[in-house]
């Protein structure tokens, strides 16, 4: 009865699947080049055709292609670079989102009207004095403390 009860947890151990990670309802937004209603139609068709996609929008004025559903997002990236046409994901983020939208790392010419580029805050500005590195340095500089503040000024 040993040896039996363990060749048949062998067995079963062999044959049971693990579960599948499901995936999540998600949006995805990738900025796609698109010229001519015939790459609109090459883009939304191989993207209707993946598996879990509930709605495409295309937005060809603003590059703008916009996948919901149960999807993964490099996974939809991939598919619309096989079509040959360059794709990322959405670098931009609304206009009025931004604490300063016209900082050198922020602004962009080339975004949709409404939008600019999404950077981290804390990369490109210092809304206030104290997130500021530099802001020791410069108050230092020019104290009376500092013995090379004569050879400075």
């Amino acid at each position: 009865m040993g040896v039996l009860a363990l060749l048949s947890s062998w067995i079963d151990a062999a044959t049971t699947h693990r579960p599948k990670k499901l995936k999540q309802f998600q949006t995805v937004e990738l900025r796609v080049r698109m010229d001519c209603e015939g790459c609109e139609r090459k883009v939304r068709k191989a993207l209707i055709s993946m598996k879990g996609v509930s709605t495409v929008v295309v937005e060809r004025k603003q590059y703008k292609v916009t996948v919901t559903g149960y999807v993964d997002a490099n996974k939809v990236l991939k598919r619309v670079r096989r079509t040959g046409k360059k794709a990322e994901l959405w670098p931009y983020k609304p206009y009025h989102l931004v604490y300063y939208p016209y900082t050198a790392q922020v602004y962009d010419r080339k975004a949709p009207s409404g939008y600019v580029r999404n950077v981290d805050p804390t990369l490109s500005t210092y809304p206030d004095e104290n997130n500021n590195p530099h802001a020791e340095a410069y108050t230092s500089l020019f104290s009376d403390d500092n013995t090379n503040a004569c050879t400075i000024m």
